[in-house]
């Protein structure tokens, strides 16, 4: 698919609309369309015997719609150029994202919120496209923080197939910013003195990044730490976006790289981008 949008979830929420806003700039910087989705459950969806929009969660009709145009029409109006399109889709949130990611170039999700998707917490449904979206997945964090302008965008590497995408996405997010990449290997402290493999890893990163995009300013940080998952959330503090890939390996002490990136998404002190590949694009002679 040559125009996959950039796909955002907005369920009317001061956090959604902080990531609807991400969104924006990043189908700016992509020359992409941007897609706001709103998902929702049916009334008696999932054996709930009661109509959930009697609890205070907006409509899908004529709430949801208007919700929707107008954040539309106000990204537009900071966002000139901008191509928005909007849509609610009846199903539960996580599915509805997760099934949008398919098609998309790159999935956005706030933090946390509520209302749209059916009462949930955002962060609920965060966690789970995640976890299991079909492309990039963007984790706005904190949810009422502007878009960052300042700061590196650092990559988790740990030597897997998939921190390595992370460090091509990486590379790529450093340049859209103008920006410093980063490629940090936290080591447990006891693992100190084989600093050579890792320094060797590190360096094989940096080479592909630097490779890839001669000129980029490229910075490998080795840091040892009794807790490997803690020490790269304490330094988000002062990064614009953290690459994290979806699986890995050894490099976070035998962790997977699934539970650390679980763990960025839930306190990361700046945006996730969970580097998930594209799903392969659907045949369109295919029959339906």
């Amino acid at each position: 698919m040559t125009n996959r949008p950039v796909v955002v979830g907005v369920d009317g929420s001061p956090p959604s609309l902080v990531a609807a806003e991400h969104a924006a700039q990043a189908a700016v910087w992509r020359s992409r369309p941007l897609h706001l989705v709103h998902g929702y459950l049916h009334p008696l969806g999932y054996g709930v015997p009661i109509n959930p929009y009697e609890v205070g969660v907006p409509t899908a009709s004529e709430d949801g719609r208007k919700m929707l145009e107008q954040a539309a029409a106000e990204l537009v109006d900071r966002w000139p150029g901008l191509t928005v399109e909007v849509r609610q889709v009846a199903g539960g949130p996580g599915a509805t994202l997760v099934e949008e990611s398919r098609r998309a170039e790159l999935v956005v999700v706030g933090s946390r919120g509520l209302g749209g998707f059916a009462g949930l917490l955002l962060g609920s449904v965060g966690t789970q496209v995640a976890a299991h979206g079909h492309c990039p997945v963007l984790v706005i964090r904190p949810p009422d923080r502007p878009i960052p302008t300042d700061g590196p965008v650092l990559v988790g590497v740990d030597g897997s197939e998939s921190a390595e995408l992370a460090v091509g996405y990486g590379t790529e997010e450093a340049v859209r910013r103008g920006g410093t990449l980063v490629l940090l290997h936290v080591a447990a402290e006891d693992g100190a003195a084989e600093d050579g493999p890792a320094a060797d890893l590190l360096a094989t990163a940096g080479a592909a990044a630097r490779g890839s995009r001669p000129g980029l300013t490229v910075e490998e940080r080795l840091v040892a730490a009794p807790k490997p998952d803690q020490a790269l959330i304490e330094a988000t503090g002062d990064a614009a976006l953290v690459v994290a890939g979806s699986r890995g390996r050894g490099g976070f002490a035998g962790l997977r790289l699934g539970s650390v990136s679980q763990g960025l998404v839930q306190h990361a002190r700046c945006p996730v981008l969970v580097a998930h590949p594209h799903a392969a694009a659907p045949d369109p002679t295919a029959p339906i």
